[in-house]
């Protein structure tokens, strides 16, 4: 009886530890990464609807350098797309990496041009932990841009990321993977832990 009461408190402190600790990338816009959306701000808006966003956690925006920057600002300089009050320098090499590191309402926008008013701005609100009993988010894949053959179109889809270049991307993390896959091993392994424990004890 004691064999069961202890391997039942590892397999449940673990399965804790393994929850509390994940940590997530998003990839800002996922397949259209950071640039003037076709549809204005409601891609944005519509990709961030449907998140959870935490402390801990990455956004990842990708952008041609040179094209796009990426500046956190406060509402006010969000709502009239202009840099006034910047929170912090604005990032101006792409592939981005912006780590949450505080809770409440975060606002992104880019400041070449008219990007931003032509939607290329970012509100999410970022909580402490993850919302019990929430959908958890899904993974969005790192996606690395592809530099375009020059040209002399200058159209916003020109520097748009598409699909994931083969190779490592130096500055691109990615924490622990909650997928199906991490899951089955991270089940795997408790239950050869809980056998071992009760072979031994």
């Amino acid at each position: 009886m004691d064999k069961m009461l202890i391997v039942f408190v590892t397999l449940a402190v673990t399965s804790l530890v393994q929850d509390t600790t994940a940590q997530m990338v998003h990839v800002v816009g996922d397949n259209i990464g950071w640039t003037i959306p076709s549809s204005g701000a409601a891609a944005y808006t519509n990709w961030a609807a449907g998140k959870t966003f935490s402390i801990g956690d990455t956004l990842v925006f990708n952008f041609m350098t040179d094209s796009h920057d990426v500046l956190q600002v406060p509402k006010t300089s969000f709502d009239g797309c202009n840099s006034q009050n910047a929170i912090g320098n604005p990032i101006m090499t792409g592939p981005a990496n912006v780590t949450l590191d505080s809770t409440g309402d975060h606002y992104y926008i880019c400041t070449f041009g008219r990007h931003c008013q032509n939607g290329q701005k970012l509100a999410i609100t970022v909580s402490s932990t993850g919302t019990p009993g929430a959908n958890p988010p899904t993974r969005s894949s790192p996606i690395t841009p592809v530099v375009p053959s020059p040209s002399s179109s200058n159209q916003p889809e020109a520097c748009a990321p598409t699909s994931a270049v083969a190779g490592p991307s130096s500055s691109i993390s990615a924490p622990p993977s909650s997928s199906s896959s991490s899951i089955v091993l991270a089940s795997f392994l408790l239950s050869l832990s809980s056998i071992a424990l009760a072979t031994f004890l």
